[in-house]
């Protein structure tokens, strides 16, 4: 099994060990490939809109942004890991999915991404995560990742791993281990019916569009060296 990680975080703190408690389920048979922010991607999207408008190839950061999202197509499942900063997801994270909303569904959407599977692991002090959790969710589901499961680990006692006590560091690995047990097969998801019904009213959209341009914008045109409108 192929598995990109994203990690939101360079610190390895909490978030740090929690991921590699998930990732030491899979290790055995599986190829890890692993992104951490903001070291591999180190800048915020600047709002050119030349992916939008001509490539995503063009982008001044795609050096960075492109071995990432091509490891995301590559792989079977995807893990995102990052702590909850101010109830939201890190401004590093957020970076990356600024960069890959020309593959959002209603732009350029890749369909290799249809049957991936997704893991959304999170920590805080507290246990209100969801915010930050459906930063990265809401994000998968408009790049067409049909299963998505979100896990949030409540520290509760310190922010810091090394100030937990025994009995809740075993407690949070238990139940990031056991959630990671559920991915070992490998298997991939099934195209779910919101990735079928966002398909299919995007795709509406699109024809609608590209009947009255001319020329093409490089989204219809897209849409359409795929096949999956007609002129």
């Amino acid at each position: 099994m192929k598995i990109t990680v994203i990690t939101g975080t360079e610190v390895k703190g909490c978030t740090y060990h929690i991921k590699e408690a998930f990732l030491d389920v899979l290790r055995e048979g599986s190829s890890i490939t692993e992104y951490v922010l903001p070291r591999d991607l180190p800048h915020f999207c600047t709002g050119c809109k030349t992916c939008f408008l001509k490539s995503e190839e063009l982008c001044p950061h795609a050096a960075y942004v492109r071995p990432i999202w091509n490891s995301m197509l590559d792989a079977d499942l995807l893990l995102f890991a990052y702590p909850v900063y101010a109830l939201r997801t890190t401004a590093q994270m957020k970076a990356l999915l600024d960069h890959l909303c020309v593959h959002w569904m209603v732009h350029r959407p890749d369909d290799r991404m249809f049957r991936k599977k997704a893991v959304v692991l999170t920590d805080a002090i507290g246990w209100v995560q969801g915010g930050a959790q459906r930063d990265v969710a809401t994000s998968l589901k408009w790049l067409g990742v049909s299963h998505v499961k979100k896990l949030g680990m409540a520290l509760m006692e310190d922010v810091f791993w090394t100030q937990l006590s025994d009995g809740r560091r075993e407690a949070i690995i238990r139940r990031v281990q056991g959630l990671a047990a559920r991915y070992k097969e490998g298997r991939p998801a099934c195209k779910s019916i919101g990735v079928k019904t966002l398909f299919a009213i995007t795709r509406m959209m699109h024809q609608g569009m590209a009947r009255k341009e001319e020329p093409l914008s490089a989204d219809n045109q897209y849409w359409l060296d795929k096949g999956w409108i007609k002129l």
